[in-house]
């Protein structure tokens, strides 16, 4: 059964400097552990997440992502930086998870910003968020700026081995998921 990486992304819009740095991510990913990856954007969930007071109230598509990125054995996640913090729809998504759901899974945490003025929001707002989830958020995480674009793809080199090591830090949790599923 191949093991599967789910990245989205806290934008409502295509093209996203956001989605373009989870994705680059989820193809190293994907290319370096053999798994199958699926990319979301908030877009993808469509108007019934604004609306939803719990899990149930999502319509019949916005459940079905809900429930495969609870379901998969990694996830990438991404923030457009919005006055200083993540999208607000993002962390209504997060809300309507069950606060058990994430325990123990692995996490990388991106976020994209108009500057270096936001790069803490790794630190400061998306490591907390995931903590309370008990997620295993990856060490390194993922802050892009706009000059670490060209064309809406992140080519700035200290950004892409700065990918290229925080992808690697999956290793542990999915070489230890290899092993277990072969047991």
């Amino acid at each position: 059964m191949p093991r599967h990486l789910i990245g989205l992304s806290g934008s409502l819009g295509r093209p996203s400097r956001t989605h373009a740095l989870v994705a680059a991510a989820a193809i190293r990913a994907s290319a370096l552990f053999g798994l199958h990856a699926t990319l979301h954007d908030l877009g993808d969930f469509g108007l019934s997440l604004g609306q939803a007071r719990s899990l149930a109230d999502l319509d019949k598509t916005a459940r079905g992502i809900v429930d495969r990125l609870v379901a998969a054995d990694a996830l990438i996640v991404g923030s457009p930086v919005y006055k200083g913090s993540y999208a607000g729809l993002f962390k209504h998504l997060f809300d309507l998870i069950d606060p058990a759901a994430l325990a123990g899974k692995p996490v990388l945490l991106t976020a994209t910003g108009g500057g270096e003025k936001h790069a803490l929001i790794i630190e400061h707002q998306l490591r907390p968020l995931f903590g309370f989830f008990e997620a295993a958020t990856l060490p390194t995480g993922l802050y892009a700026s706009t000059a670490d674009f060209t064309n809406g793809v992140p080519t700035a080199p200290p950004l892409i081995a700065r990918i290229d090591r925080a992808v690697g830090q999956f290793a542990p949790w999915l070489a230890r998921k290899a092993t277990a599923t072969a047991a």
